[in-house]
Parts: C-alpha cells; sequence; structure tokens
C-alpha cells in the first residue's frame, strides 16, 4: 500500500505578514486525511513541528529576519522528512511560509544523496523566491528559500542538506511567475533553472509548460520534489494567501498540473504553504490546497 505522512510546520516567520501560521490546521480541517485516504494511502500525521512565534524573538539581522529561528526548524524538518522517506513513505509538508521548503529539499536531497542519486524540483510560485540577502527588498527569509534550494544566499541555509546546491538549476522548474523582483531575474538566469511565467502558460498552454517542466525535473533523478506555494494560483480561486497576485494560475490549469505530475509515478515529496486563513472564505484556499494534492496523489475525474 502506497504511504504518506503528513507533517506540519506552522512557521510565519519567514513571512512579512502573520496568519500561515494557521495554514496546516487549515489544511487538516479541510478533511485532507479523509480525501488522501479514500484514494488508497495509508495515511500518518506526524503533527506539527515546534516553532518560535515572532513575538517571543528578536529579527536580527534585517537582511536575515529570525534567521536562527528558521535555520533550527528547517534543520528538524530535515531530520523528520528524511527520516519518512527512510521508511518508505511519503513526506508531504503543511505550511506555514515558503522558507520552509529549505527543511523539506534538505531532507529529500540529503536521503538520496546518501544513495548516490540526485533530486527533481518543481516549483509552482506568482513570485521568483530567488533573493538572497543582497537582493531582497524585505529580508524576509520566505523570499529566498528556492535560491537557497539551487545553492545562491546565507552559507548557513545553503548548506542546510550538507552539499550545496540542494538541486541542480538543470534538474529545476519555477512555474507560474508574475511577480518577480528585479534584482533577483539575475539570480534566476544565474542558477538556470528553467523559469516559465504566467505568458508561458498563456502562449503555450499549461500542458507544453509542464511536459517541459517535467522533463528537467525527472533527468537523472531518483524522482521530483512539489513545492506548491498557494499565491501560484489567481486570487480569484484562491484569496487566502499573505501575498496575492492578480492574474495568475487557474484552477482547471492548477489540477492539470498535478494530474500530469502524479501520471509520472515520480512525485516522492511534496509541500502545500502560504495558505492564510485569516484572509481566506470559508477555508476555501485550503479545500482548493487538498484538491490539489488529491490529484497530485492519483485522483482522476474517470
Amino acid at each position: 500500500m502506497r504511504a504518506v505522512t503528513f507533517i506540519g510546520v506552522p512557521l510565519d516567520l519567514g513571512a512579512g505578514r502573520r496568519g500561515v501560521d494557521m495554514g496546516p490546521s487549515a489544511l487538516r480541517g479541510a478533511e485532507i486525511h479523509a480525501r488522501i485516504r479514500e484514494l488508497g494511502y495509508d495515511v500518518a500525521d506526524h503533527g506539527d513541528m515546534e516553532v518560535s512565534i515572532a513575538e517571543t524573538r528578536d529579527p536580527g539581522d534585517p537582511k536575515l529576519k529570525y534567521l536562527k529561528e528558521i535555520r533550527q526548524t528547517c534543520e528538524a524538518l530535515r531530520d523528520v522528512v528524511a527520516g519518512v522517506l527512510g521508511e518508505g513513505r511519503m513526506p508531504i509538508v503543511l505550511g506555514g511560509d515558503h522558507s520552509i521548503a529549505m527543511g523539506t529539499i534538505a531532507g529529500a536531497a540529503q536521503h538520496h544523496r546518501q544513495r548516490d542519486k540526485k533530486i527533481g524540483l518543481i516549483w509552482f510560485d506568482a513570485h521568483g523566491d530567488m533573493n538572497t540577502p543582497d537582493t531582497s527588498p524585505t529580508g524576509n527569509i520566505h523570499g529566498m528559500p528556492l535560491a537557497v534550494a539551487l545553492g545562491l544566499g546565507e552559507d548557513s541555509l545553503t548548506s542546510l542538506a550538507g552539499e550545496a546546491p540542494m538541486v541542480d538549476g538543470a534538474r529545476a522548474a519555477v512555474v507560474g511567475l508574475r511577480d518577480v523582483d528585479l534584482a533577483e531575474r539575475a539570480n534566476i538566469k544565474e542558477t538556470g533553472i528553467g523559469a516559465f511565467t504566467m505568458r508561458d502558460i498563456d502562449e503555450r498552454g499549461m500542458r507544453t509548460v509542464m511536459e517541459e517542466a517535467i522533463k528537467r525535473a525527472s533527468t537523472g533523478t531518483a524522482g521530483i520534489h512539489v513545492s506548491f506555494d498557494i499565491d501560484g494560483i489567481d486570487p480569484d480561486f484562491a484569496p487566502g494567501v499573505g501575498t496575492p497576485s492578480p492574474g495568475g494560475i487557474s484552477y482547471r490549469e492548477a489540477h492539470l498540473a498535478m494530474e500530469m505530475l502524479s501520471d509520472t509515478g515520480l512525485v516522492m515529496s511534496a509541500e502545500v504553504v502560504e495558505v492564510n486563513p485569516i484572509l481566506d472564505h470559508r477555508n476555501n484556499t485550503a479545500k482548493l490546497g487538498v484538491g490539489l494534492l488529491a490529484s497530485l496523489l492519483g485522483k482522476k475525474i474517470l
């Protein structure tokens, strides 16, 4: 039987706006366990990781706010993810802000590196998440995790998996870009990641974009990690996010992407992040996140 373990990470220190710390509860409240069990999975839940609260900590360096606390959470998450993979189960991380991806990807990369294998990455996001401390306009670490995974930025973060980069740019893709800081554009080019904007999706369609993204992430890899920032979806469908950006991926485009990833049989780990229930309507954004996870894990229309 296929097996998944959910890991809640109610961290919001990487973001500039409070609320995503309630994301794991919102996703669980959207019946995530029942929906995935219906697909024939053995479902376990690790519970929530222990995280620091902003009001009890000093942000520290304004270019890397809450670095120590975020790094500690990511180190702990790395070890849990590696442990779950070692048990032959699929870790699915529920965020929290997107800075937690550094821990998830570090765990997956470390697990597979010990077996002389590399991992692929497909990252869904409205934003580049490719800032470094030198380029970030805010110092919020949730704008840096993709750069870190690809080997750019703060050394104590890029080394979370032991070696940097955690993922090769040639084996990674980011899908749904539409709000990229000027200074981070050079970082995107430097890493060699496949960067697919909303214009690419508009002109070529989600199917073609996903075919290319999957080819990158599956070539010479043990499998694919899927990191889904729910703000990659248009706010008409996903209003409950901290940094909404109009003109995003549609409901059906998002499901098509998940269905195509499911068809590969190569998805080995995943995370859904940046659900902010404070800004949501009737938990619809969390329900959408659960629906997308179901598609990623094999739910079909027929």
